[in-house]
């Protein structure tokens, strides 16, 4: 799994990280496949062995690429915030700076991003062994 340069140059677009200063290519691409999503085909990044123990997780070859951009972005965003947290707003010399409105906005991009992420789906398989079967939960009662 590998996030092409398109990606990389739309999470640096969505982030105003133009340069390589502060996140490289590399680090960029870290964001991107933290989320990877299930492609246009239906199929998953990842495939599962369940005939190992414990079962293993193996990328799967028939997958494209597919990630959440908006996620990743929101995680961006949200370290840019932990970076700018410490800044304060105050007053000199008859001049008022208000550098906390730098911190609120990355707070605010975030939250934005966080908003537009890709829904998921999550499969639960609770163990129903020693379950009596025959109790069904909301069943109709019987007169």
């Amino acid at each position: 799994m590998s996030a092409t340069a398109a990606q990389i140059k739309r999470l640096r677009r969505m982030t105003d990280e133009l340069d390589l200063v502060t996140y490289d290519d590399p680090a960029v691409a870290e964001y991107i496949e933290r989320y990877p999503l299930m492609d246009e085909r239906g199929q998953k990044p990842y495939t599962h062995d369940t005939s190992t123990s414990p079962p293993t997780q193996d990328d799967n070859d028939d997958w494209l690429p597919t990630y959440d951009i908006n996620a990743a972005a929101a995680d961006v965003w949200q370290e840019k915030a932990a970076t700018l947290a410490a800044d304060f707003d105050f007053s000199a010399d008859g001049a008022s700076y208000t550098r906390s409105q730098t911190y609120q906005h990355a707070i605010e991009m975030a939250a934005y991003y966080r908003r537009r992420r890709s829904m998921a789906t999550i499969t639960q398989r609770p163990d129903v062994s020693g379950i009596d079967a025959s109790y069904v939960v909301n069943a109709a009662e019987e007169d």
